[in-house]
């Protein structure tokens, strides 16, 4: 069929892999040929922008896992999802995932795991210290400024306190050790694919279902999935859309813990309401809108408890923005940001995306509404100018949904495709130092 294309049509997903892979280029490029400091490490001359890291090049422990099942994904992956009963690809799914994530983050030995979470910027060694919820709660807005006494530390400040609560939560449980709690956010992350099952399959589409579960195993955020606090929201994000699709094709008793997921996820970063536009995608691929009311009331329970607690969401949001402006934000030029973190996201997500994304017309309905909405989601959150920088793992929530776009690719490029997908993630785990 492919040879009676017009020529645009099969010329467009290389223009748009090239595309792609020359904005990557380009943000690498700019501030290593210019001496353009883009501030994504302070004084360190081996900064790697657009990265939040530096360059150093290294093998380890997890590098064999690595490659074999990068290769074994490639070579068997795309077959076996076709084969599989929906248990066996749900359970495969994990299991695989888990073992990428788990592998690309050994390449850096156990560190790769712990040094993330343990980083005293981070949730964890501040949930060690809370005592007293109610207090964290009502005193958590006065404590978001640069300038206020005992001022939380960056990204406690910068989210609301769901995600701080989240490691309160593991500390309680005894699994409040880097290590412990690394294992559980990794072992979280590796469930995002199987969401994303279950939500093509509550709307009809088995067959993307199981063409786009090798992509979502092997994709190159595995490298931020497996080290992030971030990947706690992305899994939320995810299972929140899964129950959305089985209230919107199910049963509408889905709603709740849809709304729940949602809420929660509200109240772990003051970006998230964003996703409510992939949410949206959901509902449109359903062609129903039942489900609407019921998800958002939930949700807003969420919020409105926390509130009663004593953190109003909308009361903070402002405070953060001032704290967002006083730090190093301001000092990340725009002009070069706007731009970079779409090539980010590209490096993250995979260049393959960006072929997918160029063939976005012959998306199959079910699937589009979902890819149009996150692209809209990433576009307003880029422009908003409250996301320079990082965004391998602030944006970490959207990439899976994203993924979708590859479904648009011819069948021919199922094999190739993955191969350029797992090539990147290789390369950037052994020759970048990320901070995630």
């Amino acid at each position: 069929m492919s040879e009676h294309l017009p020529t645009w049509r099969r010329a467009a997903p290389w223009l748009g892999l090239a595309t792609a892979s020359a904005l990557v280029a380009a943000a690498i490029a700019v501030p290593l040929l210019s001496g353009w400091d883009v501030h994504t490490r302070v004084a360190d001359d081996r900064s790697a922008a657009p990265w939040h890291g530096f360059w150093e090049v290294k093998v380890g422990v997890g590098t064999p896992i690595a490659l074999l099942l990068a290769a074994g994904g490639v070579v068997w992956g795309p077959s076996l999802a076709q084969r599989l009963s929906v248990r066996a690809l749900l359970l495969v799914s994990f299991a695989a995932s888990l073992g990428w994530l788990l592998a690309l983050a050994l390449v850096d030995g156990e560190s790769g795991l712990t040094r993330a979470l343990g980083n005293p910027h981070e949730y964890l060694p501040t949930a060690r210290r809370v005592d007293d919820v109610g207090a964290l709660l009502h005193g958590y807005v006065e404590r978001i400024p640069l300038d206020a006494p005992g001022n939380w530390p960056i990204h406690v400040a910068g989210h609301p306190p769901g995600m701080l609560l989240f490691f309160v939560g593991l500390v309680t449980l005894g699994l409040g050790g880097d290590l412990a709690a690394a294992l559980v956010v990794t072992t979280l992350a590796a469930t995002i694919p199987a969401a994303v099952i279950v939500t093509l399959r509550a709307l009809d589409a088995e067959w993307a279902a199981r063409r786009i579960t090798p992509w979502l195993v092997l994709t190159p955020a595995a490298v931020t999935l497996a080290v992030s606090a971030d990947a706690v929201m992305a899994a939320v994000a995810a299972w929140g859309s899964a129950c959305l699709a089985l209230a919107a094709r199910r049963s509408l008793w889905w709603s709740v813990p849809s709304g729940l997921l949602f809420g929660l996820l509200v109240m772990m970063s003051y970006g998230l309401p964003l996703f409510g536009l992939v949410a949206l995608g959901v509902l449109v691929a359903a062609r129903t809108w039942r489900p609407l009311v019921p998800v958002a009331a939930t949700a807003a329970a969420v919020v409105g408890a926390f509130a009663v607690g004593g953190f109003a969401w909308w009361e903070a949001f402002d405070v953060l923005h001032d704290r967002y402006w006083d730090g190093i934000a301001s000092e990340r030029p725009g002009a070069y940001w706007t731009w970079a973190n779409v090539a980010l996201l590209v490096a993250t997500a995979g260049p393959v995306v960006g072929a997918g994304l160029a063939c976005v017309r012959e998306l199959p309905r079910r699937v589009a509404p979902l890819v149009v909405g996150t692209v809209v989601a990433l576009a307003v959150a880029d422009l908003s100018q409250m996301s320079r920088s990082e965004v391998e793992r602030i944006w970490l929530p959207f990439v899976p949904w994203l993924t979708l776009a590859v479904l648009a690719l011819p069948a021919r490029w199922e094999r190739r495709g993955l191969a350029i997908q797992v090539v990147v993630a290789l390369v950037v785990q052994h020759a970048l130092y990320t901070s995630w």
